[in-house]
């Protein structure tokens, strides 16, 4: 039954099926905590398999309701609104990202709340100016065809959401499957229901049609997950998260062959060669390891240092890194926590495994004292390794905390095998003032996206995308349109 006078996002976390909030059919619940105290905050109530199979319904009828009758334009303007009223809302959505996610307010603010606006507003213009090709065809008879394409909704998009950046990962689907005329159902992560739950306020508040943005909550297998990309009236499954699940979504996907559009895990190197600046070396190292306690899937868990500046490098690297205090406050010199006390545990398993494993603990390598409130959150220090050997698991498997080893190389063919080395292929970083090995070497990495002097550094309009474990496809300006649209092409005898 719907509850529309229960507000979004309280102390009770709500379903939203068809433009209004739920609780469970069921009314099963679960707890909500706060990554920076470890303390209890609210109760999500989770998605039955009915509720899921209601979501799917909502969305699919609005396929065929006033959204589907809308044109490109008209979708855009509400698009546009969507946007707006997210940024008139900014303090809203920062405070439920603080609470789900513990990051520092800094952070949220600067990045997690603008760029959930962003992504409205640019895939809003990206359907906007993008063409799509036509052809004048000679035909055997001596005359003419004109071929031409026109790009169609795929349908009911199942959104699965990551907890690490919560708000602007949805969006960056929810955007441009809104935009090409899809409907959508939001599973958000477990540990970050918050600001998913508070968009449908958005939603109604600019007058989105019922059913066009739903959101169910709860776990993978055996609830709200499996029952969503299970479903048969899903089109399509866009997912972000660890490489595991999407293997287990891609099994889901292929009964009834739905299409799949994966971003997963990394174990992304930085390649610092004797030439680079390392004052900009260290700063764009410090937010690539450190930036949202080393949770980002473009994050940096290897470090390639070629052997003339390794030492100098480790050192003022080492001084970066205990610069770092705990803590979730406004200030950019805090660290926060990691999500979960079970992440934690994983965290601090590898950091027990580094040491097993060979490696000098350079910094870090347990749990920062903290005092206070934030005494009981998932903290864990910022930490630096030398010694490990390349092929040693730390260095291998996605660890998705504030830390990295650090190996020297001494020549480029050596440190491109190195960086290739890995059943991912996510992004790469380069480190160099010479402009010839900077573009030899960054087309060398078999990755989605390499950077070079930079990292973070985004043009949404840009191909974003992993390769090998780290995904299939690209999303991003036009490339998103692959994804979330069908392509049709009428062929006209003249």
């Amino acid at each position: 039954m719907a509850n529309e006078n229960i507000p979004a996002v309280t102390d009770t976390i709500l379903n939203f099926i068809g433009g209004a909030y739920r609780r469970g059919s069921t009314g099963k619940t679960f707890d909500n905590f706060a990554p920076a105290t470890g303390l209890r905050i609210g109760t999500v109530h989770e998605a039955s398999e009915a509720d899921v199979a209601d979501a799917v319904a909502a969305a699919k009828a609005a396929l065929n309701g006033p959204w589907g009758k809308m044109t490109t334009a008209e979708r855009v303007r509400l698009i546009t609104a969507v946007a707006a009223e997210i940024e008139r809302r900014a303090d809203d959505f920062l405070a439920a990202e603080v609470a789900d996610t513990g990051k520092p307010r800094h952070v949220a603010s600067h990045i997690d709340i603008p760029r959930g606006a962003a992504n409205f507003r640019m895939f809003a213009d990206v359907i906007s100016t993008t063409p799509t090709e036509s052809f004048a065809t000679a035909t055997p008879d001596g005359g003419k065809a004109l071929n031409y394409v026109v790009r169609k909704p795929k349908g009911v998009i199942a959104v699965i959401c990551p907890w690490n950046f919560p708000l602007l990962l949805m969006t960056w689907k929810v955007g441009p499957a809104l935009a090409c005329g899809n409907t959508v159902v939001v599973k958000p992560s477990e540990e970050t229901p918050r600001t998913a739950a508070l968009l449908g306020e958005v939603m109604n508040a600019v007058g989105m049609p019922e059913g066009v943005y739903n959101v169910v909550h709860g776990f993978g297998a055996g609830s709200a997950g499996e029952f969503l990309t299970s479903n048969p009236d899903i089109d399509a499954i866009t997912f972000t998260g660890e490489t595991g699940t999407g293997q287990a979504i891609m099994q889901k996907a292929a009964v009834g062959v739905r299409d799949i559009s994966f971003e997963l895990g990394g174990k992304n190197p930085a390649v610092v060669f004797a030439d680079a600046d390392l004052d900009k070396v260290v700063e764009g190292l410090s937010r690539s390891v450190f930036l949202n306690t080393g949770q980002v899937c473009l994050g940096t868990e290897r470090v390639y240092v070629e052997r003339p500046v390794f030492d100098e490098f480790v050192k003022r690297m080492t001084v970066a890194a205990k610069a770092f205090k705990p803590g979730a406050t406004g200030d950019p010199a805090y660290l926060g926590p990691l999500i979960s006390a079970e992440h934690q545990e994983k965290v601090l398993g590898y950091y027990a495994r580094a040491v097993a494993e060979g490696a000098t603990v350079v910094t870090g390598g347990g749990v920062p004292a903290i005092s206070g409130d934030e005494a009981g959150g998932f903290y864990v220090e910022p930490t630096l390794w030398t010694g490990l050997a390349h092929d040693s698991s730390v260095m291998r498997e996605e660890i998705f905390g504030p830390c990295c080893g650090v190996i020297p190389f001494d020549a480029e063919d050596e440190v491109i095998g190195l960086a290739n080395d890995t059943d991912y292929g996510l992004c790469a970083t380069i480190w160099t003032e010479n402009l010839s090995r900077a573009h030899r070497v960054a087309v060398s990495m078999q990755v989605g996206v390499c950077w070079v002097n930079c990292w973070f550094l985004r043009d949404l309009r840009t191909a974003f995308g992993g390769s090998g474990h780290s995904g299939i496809g690209r999303e991003g300006g036009v490339h998103s349109l692959e994804f979330y649209t069908e392509t049709e092409n009428i062929c006209v005898k003249l």
